[in-house]
């Protein structure tokens, strides 16, 4: 399925860039251990460390777009190099605030700029400068899927720190694991530049006309349209679904393990969708899993809510939840090329992010007027539906398959 990534450049590549995103996204999805121990040690209310973590859920979707066009103009070692430092200052700075103000400057900019700074718009558009095209749907699947790893990785060790140095101890040693990204940034872009990339160099008008020229195409902004919902989506669920399981009378830990299943789910889903792409239109891929979150909510909406409902619902959610990033990176990249990729499916991303404040506000808000999340279900079936369909009249090229040679 991956026979693509066999050749040892392209491997290593994919390896480099799927390491560190392992690290930034490890990081990132594992910052909510730290809630109960912060409020616990700072007084700060969870009001103000909630909002704080709101903050730093935007920033890290705002940094996309401003990194991937500082990576496409000077290329993305720069900014690999700086977003793993201020990840790294954000936690180490963490245990010295005791301020709303200063949480959020920690938590809410210097750490999430970081880790956006080496996400999925740098390094998926370093790696696709860096190898042929029949190899990079395959490299993002591979690449994706090690951002849910992370969380697998960095989660049980935060939390033995925690318990074993207090969650400061701990957080000075999320600020040393991520140190460990910086070699795997010289891998990455010590690897050569593609000819192809060399050529739209030489035939662009620029990064400015590029971004003027892609917020015209409308299927451009059909992509966003879908990808926002998928924000919303994602953002609704990961904030809220500790919640509806409190609702449900259920223990907490139906919930730890609802959204264990769907990060380790989505490590399979990713690694299929990479390999999807290859052999079908994205825009299809991408159809396929909006429509199939729209079935599973209604499924969910008449099922008794017991322990195995959520824990099959995480597994279907799971197999889609972030999975559909190489897809959608895909067809960017179809669009308009890979010379500005990295800015380009920033502004994506940009997009997700805004439709995740939208579902994790909208969630609280819901729940405070109704005393239940069943308005917000609605919606949510109704968005992934709609997500669904707006993808369908996107103008994408069909894929060529090359004949396997001896």
């Amino acid at each position: 399925m991956f026979r693509t990534l066999r050749t040892p450049d392209v491997l290593l590549t994919t390896l480099a860039a799927a390491g560190i995103l392992l690290v930034t996204m490890g990081a990132r999805q594992s910052i909510g251990l730290f809630v109960s121990p912060l409020n616990t040690s700072t007084g700060l209310g969870i009001t103000t460390i909630s909002l704080a973590l709101a903050i730093g859920q935007f920033s890290w979707g705002a940094i996309q777009p401003i990194a991937g066009a500082i990576a496409d103009r000077h290329g993305p070692r720069p900014v690999l190099i700086g977003g793993v430092l201020l990840l790294a200052l954000g936690s180490a700075l963490t245990p010295f605030v005791d301020s709303a103000f200063g949480l959020v400057l920690t938590l809410g900019l210097l750490s999430a700029m970081g880790s956006g700074a080496g996400s999925f718009s740098v390094l998926i558009g370093a790696a696709a400068q860096r190898m042929p095209a029949e190899a990079r749907g395959a490299a993002s699947g591979v690449i994706n899927a090690s951002g849910s790893f992370g969380q697998f990785v960095f989660a049980p060790v935060l939390q033995a720190l925690i318990q074993a140095l207090g969650w400061m101890g701990a957080m000075w040693s999320l600020a040393l694991m991520t140190l460990g990204a910086l070699p795997l940034v010289n891998k990455l872009t010590d690897r050569p530049v593609s000819q192809v990339h060399h050529a739209e160099a030489s035939s662009d008008g620029g990064l400015r006309q590029a971004i003027s020229t892609a917020l015209r195409n409308r299927d451009y902004l059909l992509l966003h349209a879908g990808f926002f919902t998928c924000g919303f989506h994602i953002a609704f669920l990961v904030t809220h679904l500790p919640g509806e399981v409190s609702l449900c009378g259920l223990p907490a830990s139906v919930a730890s393990w609802s959204l264990a299943i769907i990060g380790l789910a989505n490590v399979l889903g990713s690694l299929y969708a990479g390999a999807c792409i290859s052999r079908y239109r994205s825009k299809h891929v991408l159809a396929a899993m909006y429509a199939s979150r729209a079935l599973l909510i209604g499924w969910y909406l008449l099922a008794p809510h017991t322990a195995t409902t959520f824990y099959l619902f995480a597994a279907g959610l799971g197999a889609t939840w972030l999975a559909t990033v190489p897809p959608t990176a895909g067809i960017v990249g179809k669009l308009f090329g890979i010379r500005y990729l990295a800015t380009l499916f920033g502004l994506t991303l940009l997009s997700h992010q805004i439709g995740g404040f939208l579902g994790a506000w909208l969630g609280g808000l819901a729940v405070a007027r109704f005393g239940d999340y069943s308005w917000m279900w609605y919606a949510d079936m109704a968005l992934a539906a709609f997500a669904a369909l707006v993808n369908l009249p996107i103008r994408e090229a069909p894929v060529t398959r090359k004949l396997a040679t001896a």
